[in-house]
């Protein structure tokens, strides 16, 4: 169950790290921690990576924020970070970024039913997921991928 005020503090955030040039990404509340730790990933707003001196200039501005809203009442910890990179490509630069990397693209076939195909990033258009399978490019309609994930070149 979502802390009571992360909607709240979801937002503050989002507006504060927009006024400042980044994109929220993420905001959680982790109660389970003493004291209890807010972690708010940033990006750049422009899709540059997101440095170690960016997280800590923002840091600043966000607690500030935080401490205006009035909205924590209690000690908390503040953690800002950038998401790095997952396993799950995403977004269009995840798979310039990847490009002829080995990855499982698990989709869905004609009859409805889900499928694992493992080969090596092509691209992606607003059309297909292309990749590559022993030689073989393999084109998977956009719409029938569920997800492409980074894999290591055994498998």
């Amino acid at each position: 169950m979502p802390h009571p005020l992360l909607p709240d503090l979801t937002s503050l955030a989002k507006v504060t790290a927009e006024s400042h040039g980044f994109a929220l990404v993420s905001a959680q509340v982790l109660t389970h921690l003493q004291p209890m730790t807010l972690q708010v990933q940033i990006r750049r707003g422009n899709g540059d990576d997101v440095s170690l001196d960016d997280c800590a200039g923002f840091s600043a501005p966000m607690g500030e924020a935080i401490e205006a809203s009035a909205l924590l009442t209690e000690a908390y910890v503040l953690e800002i970070s950038s998401p790095g990179i997952g396993d799950r490509l995403q977004s269009d630069r995840d798979f310039q970024t990847f490009r002829s990397y080995p990855v499982d693209v698990v989709h869905k076939d004609d009859e409805g039913r889900e499928q694992r195909l493992s080969g090596t990033l092509l691209e992606r258009t607003e059309d297909h997921v292309q990749i590559n399978i022993r030689g073989r490019v393999k084109r998977i309609p956009r719409d029938s991928v569920i997800s492409v994930e980074l894999t290591s070149p055994t498998g």
